[in-house]
């Protein structure tokens, strides 16, 4: 039996998961760039500074490596870790003391390709969680749902067997996006709709194997265009829009990048579409509504990496391949200002005109967005282990995943 595999330790939740639906958006960072997957918050008004003290470590808990963002939902954490190169793991945390309530783990280790080692061989896709399950996705293209207040697994899908598809050169990458029953990943080399309460897949799209060994680093978001529910998706080839219902590409248009590195998360403008790819540059795409012919309506030679950007007052700010954090406006596709170099990568969070920047050396930055210039209102210095998982940002409180550990922070 698949449930045999499972390893669970620790204190079982006693909180019913009913409490969770009530938390599901307000004060929760519930899956990837948060409550919207736009990396924007509501909540408390941040400080003015976040140095000198102003943010307060609450808690911290040791951990193995991880990419994967956390995510918090109602009274808890969620994060993941490889260990040893051989399990993956999954722990359920207390959001006010960092306890362990409940783990999990499975077998389950992959080696990148030589020229990826640097960045490691762990565990990358950022889970999600709907209030009741919690979705997270193996390096070996597998997908589990856990009960998220006991940890019992409910169901799980190998994508490799299933679809006889191989094995991602880098792993499962792409955060699962959950709408209403269903829920949505670029997994066995194409994009599927699995009904969440059983795993069982509704259908499969843009099965052309996604190029490079099938592996697919985009995630999708669900949004409206022209009028139209659709998904946007980006496979290291093309961007797409697929209908929710029934699978079918409602369009696409090729995106251009090195070794297919399209990696960042779509995000729609207005009735257009943005994007930035390392080795091809920034796009901005228009989709004719009669016969969904896609047009460029301009491009701009600044590539963004891995870093999704953040879309405020007509203007894009994205982190770039050279290091550099540009101010883009989607109107001309000019750049309004590109600052000095800092890190590899920024998790972006929005609130209002401010921007919450957290880059792999362990550096948080709050920026105040205006297209005039670069302005850093403040900085702190976090941890010095690298920072390659998404800031989450919840209520009063901050969630940082280093390789090494999981912090817990608020806003003094």
């Amino acid at each position: 039996m698949l449930a045999k595999s499972l390893l669970l330790t620790g204190a079982l939740v006693l909180l019913p998961t009913s409490a969770f639906a009530a938390d599901a958006v307000e004060n929760s960072w519930p899956q990837w760039r948060g409550p919207a997957r736009d990396g924007t918050v509501a909540g408390p008004a941040w400080p003015e500074k976040i140095s000198g003290g102003r943010l307060t470590r609450t808690w911290r808990a040791e951990l193995g490596p991880s990419y994967s963002g956390p995510i918090v939902v109602g009274d808890r954490v969620y994060t993941t870790e490889t260990r040893n190169a051989k399990t993956e793991h999954v722990q359920a945390l207390d959001r006010a003391t960092g306890q362990k309530l409940w783990e999990v783990s499975w077998t389950g280790a992959l080696s990148v390709p030589f020229f990826a080692k640097s960045n490691g061989d762990w565990i990358r896709s950022t889970p999600a969680c709907d209030g009741e399950s919690l979705y997270v996705g193996g390096m070996r293209d597998l997908l589990v749902c856990l009960d998220a207040a006991t940890g019992s697994e409910r169901w799980r899908l190998d994508f490799a067997e299933v679809f006889k598809s191989p094995l991602p050169a880098f792993g499962f990458v792409c955060s699962p996006l959950v709408v209403d029953d269903v829920l949505y990943v670029q997994a066995g080399g194409g994009f599927v709709k699995l009904d969440k309460r059983t795993g069982k897949v509704l259908w499969r799209t843009l099965d052309d194997g996604g190029g490079m060994n099938g592996s697919a680093f985009s995630s999708p978001i669900l949004t409206t265009l022209n009028g139209q529910p659709q998904l946007l998706v980006q496979t290291r080839e093309k961007l797409a829009g697929v209908e929710p219902e029934s699978g079918k590409v409602l369009w696409s248009t090729p995106v251009e990048a090195f070794r297919g590195m399209n990696i960042v998360t779509p995000t729609r403008y207005e009735n257009q579409l943005f994007t930035s790819s390392y080795g091809g540059g920034s796009f901005l795409f228009a989709v004719d509504p009669t016969d969904a012919a896609v047009s460029q309506v301009w491009k701009n030679k600044v590539q963004g990496y891995m870093s999704t950007p953040v879309i405020i007052g007509g203007h894009a700010y994205l982190h770039l391949r050279n290091q550099r954090f540009a101010c883009i406006d989607l109107a001309t596709g000019k750049e309004a200002w590109v600052s000095t170099p800092f890190g590899k990568y920024w998790s972006l969070v929005v609130q209002g005109d401010r921007i919450l920047a957290l880059d792999e050396t362990g550096d948080l930055r709050l920026i105040r967005a205006t297209p005039e210039k670069f302005d850093l209102l403040d900085e702190v210095h976090l941890t010095d282990d690298s920072t390659w998982a998404h800031l989450a940002v919840a209520g009063h409180e901050l969630f940082i995943r280093d390789l090494k550990g999981l912090t817990a922070c608020q806003w003094k």
